[in-house]
């Protein structure tokens, strides 16, 4: 296996009036392991389109990731998807990305605009071939993967913005790719990638969507480890154990909170720099510690992080504030969110005498969970999640 990862990301915005999107991403394996993505776009908007898209979406990431032949797979479809009683069609176009052993991408497409590959930044045109498969014409490809590959599929809502309003023709797949690679940045993640084009779908839609409109990224990255240390342990004679175990690997080393600088300041017999600029003034200043890459506060700064963290598995509204400022919780999520593919957490269990006033709204079981929720919403993200208690 290579030292690659495969992370996903992916953004819908409903049709105008409607509270379900007719649009559906389905996710299997991802990271380390075999991916597959479907994304597939119900006849129409709304309950019919929603349920044509998620039977359709579900039957194939089930069924491609366990192997099945895709000729098998289309004939299950066909034969599950209801009719529509209006048009008497049951229709459900998709794009499935099949990513195997960090490897090869196989790209499978049934009447949604063509899989957009940026490689280098570029648009990559990658070889395609064409079959029949049950009356419907299906594009395959098959290629060798590279680091920082990036996927972009879509459904025809993206290529449909802004017809009849801010342009004559709407946005067409070509215009979508100049897009994408006129805003490539190498350390851009999946989610941002989704984020960047479906909001300027929005813009060109008035912010008005005539259609449902999905972006879904899935990108090649090389794997990045970030080390995060909060509270010092149980046990004071402990210290030097757990400061041997944080330094010990390998990646990006985050400290967060007071207790514990004070502790990874004599582990390392570096002085703490400490600092009064407060760029938000709800978020406590960074601070430096010579050999450490970042030193914040504690449960205040990861607390916004967290709020950050569930906001990105959602709409990623407030990808904006923390893209952007240098706060201890932006930074924390521009390392967690966008750049780590392997995080490892180290968390003290030495109850802070500041957090048992009654008071204060803290304790130290809200920090245990506060750390645990944290986990979760990057386990949701596709990181790989690894806990160590002292």
């Amino acid at each position: 296996m290579n030292n690659l990862w495969i992370e996903t990301g992916w953004i819908s915005l409903n049709h105008v009036g409607e509270t379900l999107c007719g649009d559906k991403v389905e996710i299997a394996g991802g990271g380390d392991e075999d991916l597959t993505l479907v994304l597939a776009d119900g006849l129409g908007s709304g309950v019919k389109a929603n349920i044509l898209s998620t039977l359709t979406s579900k039957i194939l990431c089930t069924m491609i990731s366990g192997g099945i032949p895709l000729e098998n797979c289309v004939s299950t479809i066909a034969a599950t998807l209801p009719v529509c009683s209006v048009r008497q069609v049951a229709y459900s176009t998709f794009t499935i990305l099949r990513i195997l052993k960090n490897q090869t991408a196989h790209i499978i497409q049934f009447d949604n605009p063509a899989t957009v590959v940026l490689r280098h930044g570029e648009v990559f045109d990658y070889p395609r071939t064409f079959r029949t498969i049950n009356g419907k014409s299906i594009w395959e490809s098959t290629f060798p993967i590279e680091a920082d590959d990036v996927f972009i599929a879509m459904s025809d809502g993206a290529e449909w913005a802004g017809v009849g309003m801010t342009m004559n023709f709407g946005w067409t797949r070509d215009s979508i790719a100049d897009y994408a690679v006129g805003n490539y940045l190498p350390q851009s993640s999946a989610k941002s990638i989704a984020g960047l084009i479906v909001d300027e779908c929005n813009r060109l839609y008035g912010g008005r969507p005539g259609d449902d409109t999905t972006i879904a990224v899935a990108r090649v990255c090389t794997r990045h480890t970030v080390n995060l240390v909060v509270g010092p342990p149980e046990k004071q004679e402990d210290d030097e154990k757990m400061m041997e175990a944080f330094f010990s690997l390998k990646g990006r080393h985050i400290v967060c909170g007071g207790t514990t600088s004070q502790v990874v300041s004599r582990y390392l017999d570096k002085p703490i720099e400490v600092s009064l600029d407060y760029v938000d003034p709800e978020i406590p200043p960074v601070c430096r510690i010579p050999g450490v890459d970042l030193t914040t506060e504690g449960v205040l700064t990861l607390a916004k992080v967290l709020t950050y963290a569930r906001d990105y598995l959602d709409q990623a509204h407030l990808a904006g504030t923390w893209l952007h400022q240098q706060d201890g919780a932006s930074l924390i999520a521009r390392e967690l969110f966008e750049s780590a593919t392997d995080i490892n957490f180290f968390v003290g269990r030495a109850i802070n005498p500041a957090h048992q006033n009654p008071n204060l709204p803290i304790n130290f079981a809200i920090k245990q969970q506060l750390i645990t929720n944290l986990a979760d919403c990057l386990k949701k993200m596709g990181k790989h999640i690894e806990l160590t208690y002292f």
